[in-house]
């Protein structure tokens, strides 16, 4: 491996993999054990399909805070993936982006896209591995949301956009790892905003989507729906994806 930046490696108050709820997992699971690549698909894997695809009050959360919650979205996902990564020694940092809201609809119900501004902060993982930066974006929805829209719109194959997906191919999107860059909303970026070693940084900057009125309701409220929204699209599937078409 080559010299590496030790940033890519520290705690921040984001990252704060030595709490105690993390550190318990680690050992539970026995990363520390793995070989590097291992590893990275083990807790790679953890972070998709265990933490389930849901909103959280805030992009900001510490990577402890969302795995409390046990659910959240790129950023938030993407917080405690980085942070596990790094409590067993592999480096990983941010890559910030933002996303057109279109992907969102459906699992957004049509009803409060009002309140989804027009570009969405976003973000991906990027961990080094056999001596080079690999994207992991894949990680965002879990397999169990993913098999019910692919199972309604699986033929549509091409330029599938909306669920909180935007992706080449729905049927085979490219969100397992194999030590090569994974995406399940890739399709959908507006901005590229670059490189980010710390996450706490990046959300310092940009801020997190909404503000004033709209920012008390999704936290308290509007939040709380569209998770109600995504789970019975888990649960329920195809029945429940009738309101919005994808692109």
């Amino acid at each position: 491996m080559a010299k590496l930046s030790k940033d890519y490696l520290i705690e921040t108050p984001m990252l704060d993999f030595n709490h105690p709820q993390i550190q318990t997992l680690i050992e539970q699971r026995r990363w520390r054990n793995l070989s590097s690549f291992d590893a990275v698909g083990a807790i790679y894997s953890y972070v998709r399909d265990e933490i389930y695809f849901g909103y959280n009050a805030d992009d900001c959360l510490s990577a402890s805070q969302v795995l409390n919650d046990g659910y959240g979205q790129c950023n938030t996902k993407g917080t405690l993936l980085i942070a596990l990564l790094r409590a067993v020694g592999i480096p990983a940092r941010l890559h910030g982006f933002t996303i057109y809201n279109d992907l969102q609809r459906g699992a957004i119900p049509h009803f409060l896209f009002y309140f989804a501004p027009e570009r969405i902060i976003h973000s991906w993982v990027e961990v080094y591995q056999d001596d080079r930066w690999i994207n992991l974006e894949g990680y965002i929805i879990d397999k169990p949301y993913l098999r019910q829209v692919q199972k309604r719109f699986a033929s549509q194959c091409e330029g599938f956009s909306g669920f909180g997906i935007a992706t080449k191919c729905l049927a085979e999107p490219s969100v397992d790892w194999h030590g090569k860059d994974t995406y399940i909303q890739s399709e959908g970026i507006a901005d590229d905003f670059g490189i980010y070693a710390q996450p706490d940084d990046f959300y310092k900057h940009y801020g997190s989507n909404l503000s004033g009125v709209k920012k008390i309701l999704f936290r308290y409220l509007l939040r709380h729906i569209m998770n109600i929204n995504v789970k019975r699209i888990r649960s329920l599937g195809s029945d429940l994806l009738y309101e919005d078409t994808p692109m």
